[in-house]
């Protein structure tokens, strides 16, 4: 199976051929299927619901690593650390700001979240003894797996890790420049090493995607990769062949149509924010906001106004 899998139809292809001139000139002919257009929520120093408008439906009034809109409707956020949560923390929310779930982080950070099928939560606490962690609904630590990586430098030892179907853990390691994948044992069973070149290559984000290749975003290397079984990249897409859009790349989403979709967290005001890649490289839909801030991370909600359905890759 191909990471970028040709559209279904001929004519679903066309649509995505106008639909990229519509994002371009920002308007359609008489006739014409119109642009793509998705919703999404934001995590970062703002987060929010953000209509297929622009338009802000929702938002916390706190700063976010990660985050989850669940399918109850209910938040799942990575707190940063403030003075409530100097560990930062996990919460679950409802709309209307009502904690259901709380996790306070007990080192330096809290850098992911994510809600598991068993109804657990796994997260990562950065600190002296960097770990992955899954705990119930009652906080009660359930499993703990230790992370081999530098910890002089707390911030930098991981980021956005994810348990996949097949119970191990898959986690980009900032200053280490390498991907891991762990056991629930600790055992690794699988790495890659991003490339010395551009300099400060540090993983990100790390999707295992259905053919079981892996997408990583390289924040200060200004690229996106995917990279097979074997850790070798099979494709590879930057500033080379998108000048000035790809601005420390965080957060990604592999979409069911293959498109990819990326944030540049150091794009500000009028810059691209989010934006669609094909495989073929040319951009399909992109979000900008004139805000001051950019996105750390992100989650798609719906495409064209239907929600995405099935397993998010993210």
């Amino acid at each position: 199976m191909s990471a970028f899998p040709s559209p279904n139809s001929r004519r679903f292809a066309a649509s995505l051929c106008l639909a990229a001139c519509a994002v371009l000139s920002g308007f359609t002919a008489r006739g014409e299927e119109p642009a793509i257009t998705h919703s999404y929520v934001a995590f970062g120093a703002a987060t929010e619901i953000i209509s297929d408008k622009g338009e802000l439906l929702w938002k916390y009034p706190a700063s976010t690593r990660d985050g989850w809109m669940l399918p109850n409707g209910n938040l799942l956020l990575a707190l940063s650390k403030n003075k409530d949560y100097p560990g930062g923390a996990v919460i679950e929310v409802t709309r209307e700001m009502k904690v259901l779930f709380e996790y306070k982080g007990t080192q330096s950070e809290v850098n992911t979240a994510q809600l598991l099928p068993s109804g657990n939560i796994m997260l990562t606490e950065a600190g002296d003894k960097p770990r992955i962690l899954e705990v119930d609904r009652e906080g009660k630590i359930v499993v703990e797996v230790a992370l081999q990586c530098q910890n002089t430098n707390h911030h930098m030892e991981s980021r956005m890790a994810r348990k996949l179907p097949n119970g191990n853990y898959l986690v980009p390691q900032l200053f280490d420049k390498v991907v891991r994948e762990y056991t629930p044992e600790g055992k690794i069973v699988w790495e890659f090493k991003t490339p010395e070149q551009p300099k400060d290559s540090w993983p990100f984000t790390a999707i295992r995607i259905p053919n079981g290749n892996t997408i990583v975003n390289l924040t200060h290397g200004n690229s996106v990769v995917e990279v097979n079984p074997e850790g070798k990249v099979v494709w590879e897409c930057s500033n080379a062949d998108l000048p000035d859009v790809f601005k420390d790349p965080c957060g990604a989403q592999w979409l069911p149509n293959g498109n990819l979709i990326i944030t540049s967290y150091a794009a500000k005001g009028d810059a691209i924010k989010l934006f669609e890649i094909n495989r073929e490289k040319k951009i399909v839909w992109s979000r900008q906001d004139g805000k001051s801030h950019g996105i750390h991370e992100f989650q798609i909600l719906d495409t064209n106004g239907k929600p995405l359905e099935g397993t998010i890759y993210r």
